[in-house]
């Protein structure tokens, strides 16, 4: 018979098998039942690596996992040290929670809201961490495709809100400063204590205009980083020499849904060459010319990459869901040359179809939030208005789009993005 301590660590192995073995939808609440074992919490919060594919998904306390903003995990995320762990805390409906937050050495971040840890069980949680994430980035490598036109197509509206938002309240502000800073105005206190206000006012729009282009946009040096850190795992016990070139390190920042599509691609091909012996080395570039990024890589094989091969139809899948274009050549002496080109700006809906819907710029917004998958729940709270409401705009959507279901509004709504 095992001691209690031999007992105890099988019980936790197999418990950490299943979770590497669980679907996507499963896995948060197996890692919630394996981690309890270590730290007691009320909810658990799961970030991919790239946002875009792995998205967030958590267990628990429902007013935590759906209430902790996509800004702040972004926040923890570019903190944190890779491999790291730290205590904090969050505010979640205008209330701090108190947090153990945990970010594995891929980039995936884990945060337990009301940690009770178990002395020194800090260290334990992070390799457990560590170890999950790696299912976690495999998860969202193994997605359809599709998200990542749902992605495309809701960034754009994103930004083009947010900039339309952006110039209206800045040039309201600026007239309001103009005015008050006019000679013909008598009392200079009043006129002095307003100025301070609205100038503070135009810190505060610019700053969280900041936050959110961070969170939508990476550097292209920083995604291809990422890449050569996704790809390290890959290849260390496999006898494959891999060759990066450096992009331009002024190059334009990359979409989020790029960046991650991006990256998937790779790590796909590299999946796909590791399992042909005769190829030893490959080389992968990325550049950008300001309107594309450019990825090229080739390898030095004796033949060219089938056409069949599953990673290759997969890469052509999430190639084409980005609209962008992928070119296939075998060379003579140095095996198999693949050119990648997908567009940095997202196809933007005609001005004729935006005109047609008749949508306000309210009913918009929430349009873009429904087909990136939002709940009515959580549109409310990244608008800053009630449920009720939101209720409201989606009916005044349903009836101007001529459709019943969230699906139907999704559906007109990527239609009129797709490219010509």
């Amino acid at each position: 018979m095992p001691d209690g301590g031999q007992a105890c660590t099988e019980h936790v192995l197999r418990d950490l098998a299943a979770v590497v073995a669980a679907p996507a939808e499963a896995l948060p609440e197996l890692l919630a039942a394996l981690l309890r074992v270590f730290v007691e919490h009320d909810a658990i919060v799961l970030l991919g690596a790239d946002a875009a594919g792995g998205r967030r998904r958590g267990a628990g306390d429902p007013a935590f996992v759906e209430g902790v903003p996509f800004l702040d995990l972004d926040d923890l995320r570019r903190t944190l040290k890779p491999g790291g762990f730290r205590g904090g805390s969050l505010i979640v409906g205008g209330m701090p929670v108190p947090t153990l937050e945990v970010l594995s050495r891929n980039g995936a971040l884990l945060v337990i809201a009301r940690p009770r840890l178990q002395s020194g069980a800090e260290e334990t949680v992070a390799q457990l961490w560590n170890v999950v994430a790696l299912r976690v980035q495999q998860l969202a490598d193994e997605a359809p495709p599709d998200y990542l036109q749902l992605a495309r197509a809701a960034s754009g509206v994103r930004m083009e809100v947010l900039t339309d938002l952006a110039d209206e309240y800045s040039t309201t502000l600026e007239s309001v400063l103009a005015v008050l800073r006019s000679s013909g105005l008598d009392d200079r206190a009043a006129r002095t204590a307003a100025t301070g206000v609205a100038a503070e006012g135009m810190v505060q729009l610019r700053t969280a205009s900041d936050r959110v282009r961070t969170f939508t946009e990476e550097p292209v040096v920083s995604a291809f980083a990422r890449l050569r850190e996704d790809l390290r795992p890959l290849v260390r016990f496999r006898d494959l020499d891999v060759q990066f070139v450096e992009p331009p390190v002024d190059g334009r920042p990359l979409p989020s849904e790029v960046a991650h599509g991006a990256r998937a691609v790779v790590r796909g091909l590299i999946l796909a060459l590791i399992d042909r012996p005769e190829v030893t080395r490959v080389r992968v570039q990325w550049g950008c010319d300001g309107t594309n990024l450019l990825i090229d890589m080739r390898d030095d094989g004796p033949r060219e990459l089938s056409d069949a091969a599953t990673q290759l139809q997969l890469a052509r899948q999430r190639i084409h869901a980005l609209d962008g274009t992928i070119s296939v050549e075998a060379t003579r002496g140095w095996g198999t040359q693949l050119s990648i080109v997908i567009p940095l700006d997202p196809p933007h809906p005609s001005a004729a179809a935006v005109a047609g819907w008749g949508l306000r710029p309210r009913e918009l917004e929430v349009l873009q939030l429904l087909a990136n998958g939002r709940r009515n729940r959580v549109i409310a709270g990244e608008l800053g208005i009630s449920e009720n409401t939101v209720k409201f705009h989606v009916a005044g959507v349903y009836r101007k789009l001529g459709v019943q279901t969230r699906a139907g509004a999704t559906a007109v709504f990527l239609a009129a993005h797709a490219p010509v």
